[in-house]
């Protein structure tokens, strides 16, 4: 066993192949019978595949599905990498717990359960409904003046996302975030860990214009040169951030290990796969990709995660809203797996016997 792996494995336990020729053939089968010409729902069949594959069943069920937005400050916006200042992140994360948010009034109106962690926010929160306070420390260190999180810390976040996971119910986890500046340490940690050059990795982020994203360049570039040597999934992620990010890894770790299907948002969240994918290549299994952003990096990450994305709407948000917006065709196709007729049951001819 090599030291990478072993320590792979103490942050978590081995995540297990979901591969089952039994039930794959048992799901398309009860899918091709359904009332319907054989792939007529298209994607939304493949869609029911994976859930039936993620919870084992060809009547599977999304039980108490749950929403968790992690956030996080990150030392690195000091250097002007966001549109917008730090302190956007604490009053965001009021505007979650008060439901003003666009996740918030997307996950009321589908009536799904959302969760705030406080994972390194720079603001002390008073103890609140909805709320969980996970603060590893007031926002990670500046990234280009040495790494953003100590080991201790960055294991220590992942701990805390798997530590949150078991007090939650329910078997589907939809991902979200807030922090200002973590598109940066997005885009270095998908440059790093898939040797993509980091101009294609690098967008506007929050909005910014074209010489705030020439800053934002000039910026990581600096980053990543100074942590040439973090190569391995952990030492990048300690390297570049942030405390949102190491949470939602351990997150997904946790999920996958539970077999909930896991809702990734944005690039952000797709990072935080990314990382957990390195760490346990079979956690991608139990992920649908709710929608591909309008951040340019984001469209290279899902094809690195092998996952297509359900929507393409040219949000950039965050927050979880991608993944919201994606829940009602993730329970169309839990329904029409467990729901819908087949030719037997409805008395309906097959193709070539006088019908469909």
């Amino acid at each position: 066993m090599t030291t990478t792996t072993a320590h792979n494995r103490k942050i978590t336990p081995a995540v297990p192949d979901l591969h089952d020729t039994v039930l794959t053939a048992a799901l398309l089968r009860v899918l091709d019978n359904k009332t319907k010409p054989v792939g007529a729902l298209g994607r939304l069949e493949a869609l029911a595949l994976r859930i039936g594959q993620v919870l084992g069943s060809t009547e599977p069920r999304l039980e108490s599905p749950q929403v968790l937005v992690c956030a996080g400050d990150h030392g690195l916006a000091a250097r002007g990498v966001s549109a917008y200042p730090s302190d956007v992140t604490w009053q965001m994360v009021l505007n979650f717990l008060q439901g003003g948010a666009a996740v918030s009034v997307l996950a009321r109106q589908h009536g799904l359960a959302l969760t705030v962690v406080d994972c390194g926010v720079r603001h002390d929160f008073e103890p609140q409904p909805g709320l969980l306070i996970r603060k590893v420390a007031p926002g990670t260190a500046d990234a280009s003046a040495g790494p953003a999180m100590s080991h201790e810390q960055c294991e220590q976040a992942i701990e805390n996302g798997r530590e949150i996971v078991r007090g939650l119910p329910g078997n589907a986890l939809l991902l979200g975030e807030m922090g200002i500046g973590n598109t940066s340490a997005a885009s270095l940690l998908l440059s790093r860990l898939c040797a993509i050059p980091l101009a294609s990795c690098v967008g506007a982020g929050t909005g910014l214009d074209a010489m705030g994203l020439a800053r934002k360049q000039a910026v990581l570039e600096e980053v990543l040169l100074r942590h040439e040597d973090a190569r391995s999934p952990l030492d990048a992620l300690a390297a570049f951030g942030g405390f949102e990010i190491a949470t939602l890894v351990g997150a997904v770790l946790e999920a996958a290990l539970q077999r909930r299907v896991i809702v990734v948002d944005g690039f952000i969240t797709g990072a935080a796969v990314l990382v957990a994918q390195a760490l346990q290549p079979h956690v991608v299994q139990r992920c649908v990709a709710s929608h591909e952003s309008a951040e340019p990096g984001h469209s290279l990450l899902l094809r690195q995660l092998g996952l297509v994305p359900l929507l393409r709407l040219e949000l950039r948000l965050g927050e979880g809203s991608g993944a919201v917006l994606a829940w009602p065709l993730i329970e169309s196709a839990t329904r029409i797996l467990r729901e819908m007729a087949s030719f037997d049951s409805a008395g309906v001819s097959r193709k070539g016997e006088g019908g469909l």
